[in-house]
Order: C-alpha cells, then structure tokens, then sequence
C-alpha cells in the first residue's frame, strides 16, 4: 500500500465505508469538500449520514464504482493546518483560531482507495485498484495523515479509548474550542463518530489492534492501560508492548494511566493519572463514591485539590478514563471548574453502558465489552445498578454475552470462565467469528459448559436469535439485562423491547 495519502481534494473511495472507523475518517474528508465514495454491503443510518454530507454510497461493491468521479472536475480543498498559538494554550476569549488556507491547485480524478484490514484480497474493488494501480491506502493511513495536520491529541490503550476520546472530545466542545474528532464509536453529543471543527485541536482514538498505532504522531498521546486482546495479530504480550513504546516514542508529551502493571514497568510517561493515591500520580483521587447512579471523587493535582467531581458514568474503570481526560483538558489549559462542568453532562458513547430501553420494569443495557478485563468491569458497573427492592425480592443481574473472535476466546478461555462472577443469570451464545476460521476447536457451548462448573444459573443458546426467544420467556420484572460483546448480538435488543411492549 501507498504511504502518503493526499488530502489537498483528489478523491477517495472507502471500501467498507459503512465501518464504525472509515465511516468517522470518510466524515471528515467529506466535509472538509474533498469528494468522497464507499461501497459497504448495506445501508445504515452510518451511511446515510456520510450522504448527507456529500459522499457518495454503494450498497454493492463492483469495480465501476470507483469511477465515479472520473469525467469530473476536481479541485483541491485546503488541509486544516498553520496553527500559530502554542499547543499548551487555550483562546481568552475561548473562541476557535481560524486556520490557513493555502491557494487552491488542481488535481487529477484517479481515485485514492482506502481499506480497512477486514477487506478480503479478493475484494472486487481491491482486486480493480490494484489492476488500474490505484493508489490504495490503510484507513490508518488517513488517521496518520490527519493527525500531523493539527495538535493532535491520541487516545490510545486496550481498553476504555472510545470513552475517553469522547469525553476529552466534549470537554473541549463544552469549553468553545471547536475540537475535530474521529472516534471508535457514536457519541450523541458530536452527532456521531467524527465531527469537523475549525479550532487546532484534533481527538482521535488511536487503535493498536492491527499494529497501526506505530504510524501516529501526535502532539500529546494518551494510554489508558495495555493487555494482549488480538491474538490474531499480536504473538504475545511483549508484540503489544513494543507497539506502544513505538506510540511513546512518536508522541511529543505522553499521558499514562500507572495502576496499570506493564505501562509501570515498560512506559516513562511525562504525565500519569492513577486511582491510587500511594503511587505519586501526577493526578488522582480521593474520597471516591461509586454509586448506581454515577461516580462522586475530589480530584487532586500534583498534590493540590482542585475540586470535586459529579461522574454520570458508572464504576472505577470509568473513574479511571476521565481522571486521562482531565489530564489533557488541564495540559491544554482549561481551568478544574468548565472541565467538571462538561463531566456531570457527559452521557457516555453508544455501546458503552447504553441504556437501550426499559419496559416493564425491565433495563435493556448494550456494552461493546469482549475482553475478560472489559467484562468483569463492566458487570461490577451494573452491579451498581442492580439493588434490592424493600430489603427483600433481589432483582436479578443477567448477562448476555457473545465471544468474539475464535482466537480470542480461546487465548483468553480460562479469564472468561472467570469474568462473570458478577452475574446471577449467564447467557452464551455462540462465538461470532468476525471473518475467523476456527482452528481452535473452540465453542460458545464449550465456554457455557466450563462456566457452568462454577455458577448456577448459566443457558447455553446457539444463536442469537435463540437467545432472544430464550429471554422472552424467561425474563420477569426487575430484571438488569446486560448484552455483551463486539459482535451482532445487541440486534436482538431492540425486538426483545417491542416483544415485552405488546406482550
């Protein structure tokens, strides 16, 4: 693949446009008028918000679709660059600093193609920009591209990067500075998963998933914690951690997240954040109360208090991704008061504790949780949540859940065994490969069994059709239902809700 994508207006065609990360960088070009296509197998509201605002959507993917923009004119739009205030400063007036616009020149209409690493070699459109020598870029490629443009800051770490870019993200909006953003999930208060602003700063979530995370530089990068979760990609641990020193290393400042072990013993961040009070973190805090209905702590800087803090998000790994957040809001230079402000209205990203609906006193709540660490923090969140009516009847926290990825389970099968300690009811389906093949010998039955030596109440379902029919008849008032997992599970929520509506 091509190293250098051009942003100056030549266009490009997203193969897989409709994904949760292509679709925020598509947004972006998008508006910024450079002329955009992408082909995914069908339309969703993603796509239909990237029509919106001018690209050009297929709901097939066939070679002719990247030539749509070749009997037009194409001129160039100007990249959001020349920022002249230092990084560490934000407007008195808090207003977004105009940028430089370089004169307009002319391009040619060959298309720049753009995958992701879930397109197949054998993709028809793949296979017609490599025939036509097309220059073909990683979706990383552009977030690279985009991040030299601004004073970027890059929310990377294994788990909890969508919550804190887009807490840091709203912070930033809340406070006038009209913050770009590109980020791994939808966020109410942006619109989505991208938005264009004209101030110099740009938040992006940093995956290291495919190893992709090397290619950034950003001006303050940001780690929240570092674990094996893609042994489709990475061989052990240590692969991991030499990415994220990479990261480091191509960071100009670096905040870290020290209650985490291996960022401890491998990263020498220049900032730290850490729940603890005892490790001598940069920012912390105390008097910490965890409730079901948000998250109250005093937070201390360098030794200093600057204030207390009303956390509408649930559970210490949340407690833990806004402690970063204000990390970087303070380092830019917003004062302790507008950053706890835009805290106590934050109202999280979908698929992060979604409360999807409640019906006959029933809760319906969607998490993206795949990873036993991720699990586990997430049912002692809705632990929180679920609470015992009149001293008496408990109601019962059920867990959803469906693997994700052959190899992850099985890397990971004896942590998920133990991740659902939390739970009173387990639901398991079966895994969804995400394009796998199961070398593993490896099964959602298999898990369902080996977890069933330890806990009562645990219902192996194959699909996730069966789950939702088994739920139908077996759910009952009071009941917290959390659906679990990157896969297509959270599809059922929806016709559950309508099921026990009209039922």
């Amino acid at each position: 693949m091509s190293k250098t994508i051009n942003l100056r207006g030549q266009p490009v065609h997203f193969i897989g446009i409709g994904g949760i990360g292509m679709s925020a960088l598509a947004y972006i070009l998008a508006e910024r008028k450079i002329p955009v296509s992408g082909s995914d197998v069908r339309a969703t509201h993603i796509t239909r918000r990237l029509e919106s605002v001018g690209a050009n959507i297929f709901t097939e993917q066939r070679p002719e679709n990247l030539t749509i923009f070749q009997d037009e004119t194409v001129a160039t739009a100007p990249p959001a660059t020349a920022h002249s205030a230092p990084f560490n400063s934000v407007p008195s007036n808090g207003q977004a600093i105009a940028l430089a616009e370089p004169p307009v020149q002319p391009q040619g209409v060959t298309p720049q193609v753009v995958c992701s690493t879930a397109i197949r070699p054998n993709n028809a459109e793949y296979c017609a920009a490599l025939e036509r020598d097309y220059p073909i870029f990683h979706r990383s490629d552009v977030l690279a591209a985009l991040i030299k443009e601004y004073e970027s800051i890059a929310v990377a770490g294994t788990h909890g990067k969508t919550t804190t870019s887009s807490l840091i993200a709203y912070i930033l909006l809340h406070a006038g500075v009209d913050p770009t953003v590109v980020v791994g999930g939808e966020v109410e208060a942006i619109g989505g998963n991208a938005r264009l602003g004209h101030g110099r700063y740009l938040v992006a979530e940093a995956d290291e998933s495919d190893g992709s995370l090397v290619k950034m530089h950003p001006k303050l990068g940001v780690i929240t914690n570092i674990e094996l979760d893609h042994p489709d990609h990475y061989t052990d641990l240590h692969a991991v951690v030499d990415v994220f020193k990479t990261f480091e290393r191509h960071s100009q400042t670096l905040i870290a997240c020290i209650d985490c072990g291996v960022i401890r013993e491998h990263l020498q961040p220049q900032i730290t954040y850490s729940l603890d009070p005892t490790l001598g973190a940069d920012y912390t805090v105390q008097d910490v109360n965890y409730q079901g209905t948000g998250t109250q702590a005093t937070i201390v800087e360098r030794g200093q208090v600057l204030g207390k803090l009303n956390l509408p998000l649930l559970g210490r790994h949340n407690l833990s991704n806004t402690l970063a957040a204000i990390a970087v809001a303070r380092y830019v230079g917003l004062e302790f008061t507008p950053i706890a402000a835009a805290i106590a209205e934050f109202k999280g990203a979908k698929r992060r504790f979604e409360v999807r609906g409640q019906v006959k006193g029933m809760t319906f709540v969607d998490d993206y949780a795949h990873h036993p660490s991720e699990l586990q923090a997430t049912l002692a969140a809705a632990r929180l949540r679920v609470q015992i009516p009149n001293g008496s009847t408990a109601y019962r926290l059920i867990a959803v859940f469906q693997p994700h990825r052959y190899s992850r389970t099985a890397t990971f099968f004896e942590e998920f065994v133990q991740s659902f300690g939390e739970a009173d009811v387990i639901v398991i389906t079966d895994i969804y490969s995400a394009g796998e093949v199961n070398t593993h010998a490896i099964s959602g039955e298999r898990l369902a069994n080996a977890i069933a030596q330890q806990h009562q109440q645990v219902f192996y379902q194959p699909t996730v059709l069966d789950a939702r029919e088994f739920l139908q008849t077996f759910l009952q008032t009071g009941d917290f239902v959390l659906f679990l997992g990157a896969g297509n599970l959270n599809q059922q929520i929806t016709p559950l809700i309508e099921h026990f509506t009209h039922h």
